[in-house]
């Protein structure tokens, strides 16, 4: 009745960053719970995979691995979790909201039958009675998530099995380390117990990897646009201003699907979640879809034409006005500082 963790692997050899959030989390959650928290690895060649994890409060790492398990296919690591969370019942499992986590996640649900939340912005552990039968569910996963379109929050629970299952977009939990005085251990998984010839039915001819071009996630200084910037043009003056202060371009939705950005600037529900330092939202009217994956940042001022938007209830400052009047003059003030 643990809680796990299935840990992704990167090109590196390490273990990926939403991991390393979810098991951040997990251990919080794990100490409410008064339980043990246990990573899922697979992959090859992995090295020092304790000194990776430890720092984040592991207690159990079942580790496999094989040549044949790195890089990612879906059949062989599907086999391994599924069989590994039958034989170990965990009461929480949690999942990355990446390519491989939505792909993987869902088959697993499928086998052991049980419930899995997507997307979730916030995990807690609550209670829950039934108003039929009277029935208290106790320690039960309260998976939380935007709905119908981000319009409500919705909170989520599986009362009757396990594991409760989700899976958290990257950036959502925070990364931290822990003091963790128990000794923490890996087991060595026997591959060939979990896999078969018939997981690799699928063979992987060619991989062809594209680094990421523009780095928003971790970037402490971010100046955001929305629909109101108004076009592609307008939004020059974003990435003007960004340079001038040693920050990145972000967008909302609606900017991406107007084509004022790449999709890879997207912040929000359906884009990357962001805590930088400064974040200066501009035309931006601060729908939940796009505060979900900033509102945490630790200053943000808005620059807005409406007074009664939605992004100036959790702006620091706010400027009203249209941002394309407003920034030529931030700009002016600000090159006339540095120089």
């Amino acid at each position: 009745m643990n809680i796990f963790v299935y840990c992704e692997i990167t090109e590196e050899g390490t273990i990926a960053e939403v991991s390393l959030e979810l098991l951040s989390k997990g251990r919080k959650l794990a100490n409410q719970l008064n339980v043990k928290l246990e990573a899922v690895v697979i992959g090859n060649n992995m090295m020092n995979i304790e000194k990776q994890l430890f720092p984040y409060g592991v207690d159990v790492v079942y580790f496999a691995e094989s040549e044949k398990l790195f890089p990612y296919s879906t059949l062989p690591h599907f086999s391994i979790v599924s069989k590994l969370f039958e034989e170990k019942k965990p009461q929480i499992a949690l999942f990355g909201a990446t390519s491989v986590g939505r792909d993987l996640a869902p088959r697993v649900a499928s086998r052991l039958r049980c419930g899995l939340t997507a997307d979730c912005t916030a995990l807690e552990i609550g209670e829950h009675i039934d108003s039929k039968t009277g029935t208290v569910y106790t320690n039960l996963l309260y998976q939380i998530r935007p709905a119908f379109g981000g319009n409500i929050i919705a909170t989520i629970i599986n009362p009757e099995t396990r594991p409760q299952m989700a899976t958290v977009r990257e950036g959502v939990m925070l990364k931290e380390t822990v003091t963790h005085d128990d000794k923490a251990v890996v087991v060595k998984l026997r591959v060939e117990d979990y896999i078969s010839d018939d997981d690799f039915v699928v063979k992987m001819i060619v991989r062809e990897i594209e680094a990421k071009k523009i780095n928003i996630k971790n970037a402490q200084i971010i100046v955001s646009g929305g629909y109101g910037m108004g076009s592609k043009e307008n939004f020059s003056k974003l990435h003007e201003l960004a340079a001038q202060i040693g920050g990145e371009v972000g967008a909302t939705r609606a900017a991406v699907d107007a084509g004022f950005a790449e999709h890879e600037r997207q912040i929000g529900q359906t884009g990357v979640t962001v805590r930088p330092k400064l974040y200066i939202a501009c035309g931006i009217s601060g729908a939940v879809q796009h505060r979900s994956g900033m509102e945490e940042s630790a200053l943000i001022i808005s620059i807005n034409i409406d007074p009664n938007a939605s992004i100036n209830t959790i702006a620091d400052y706010t400027i009203i006005g249209d941002a394309n009047d407003v920034l030529p003059k931030m700009l002016k003030a600000i090159k006339s500082i540095n120089h």
